[in-house]
């Protein structure tokens, strides 16, 4: 690994642990020569399938664009990065061990709902009207009562 500030090849691992849900590692280094310290992640480079788009197109996996939704859909959540982070992965796991070279792309939103649905099931409803083009109030109604039937609510308790 090349110093980032010096350019120098001779860089030492000074301390590696893994980062969220294990799929990622953390490495602190410090350069042999100007002795400054930095981090790197490191992660398996896996062959994400091609996505079949609902017209036909197929492209490239993108998960910067898959990410963006997701963000969209947990904005001004109660939810940590890591937690995002953990749930990000998640879906990128079903992704990958589909064994498929080509995916469509309503499986992959899925495979979103699926694990928003157990994140947050605000963010959930917000993906789900946008995925599933709720037209009126109705939609949110029968889908919010799908989700209360299907996941009992947790009462706060006071302390």
């Amino acid at each position: 690994m090349y110093c980032p500030f010096c350019q120098a090849e001779d860089t030492k691992v000074i301390d590696s642990r893994l980062v969220a849900d294990g799929s990622q590692t953390r490495r602190r280094r410090s350069c042999e020569v100007c002795h400054s310290r930095f981090t790197t992640f490191e992660t398996a480079d896996l062959a994400l399938p091609r996505v079949i788009k609902s017209n036909g197109e197929r492209q490239p996996f993108n998960g910067s664009k898959l990410k963006r939704g997701m963000l969209r859909a947990l904005e001004k959540r109660p939810l940590s990065s890591e937690e995002i982070d953990t749930a990000f992965g998640k879906i990128l796991t079903e992704i990958r061990t589909s064994g498929v070279r080509e995916i469509q792309s309503i499986k992959i939103g899925e495979f979103m709902m699926n694990t928003l649905k157990e994140v947050d099931t605000v963010a959930y409803v917000r993906f789900a009207s946008v995925y599933r083009d709720f037209q009126d109030i109705k939609d949110f109604s029968a889908e919010i009562t799908s989700l209360s039937k299907e996941k009992p609510s947790r009462k706060k308790t006071k302390k």
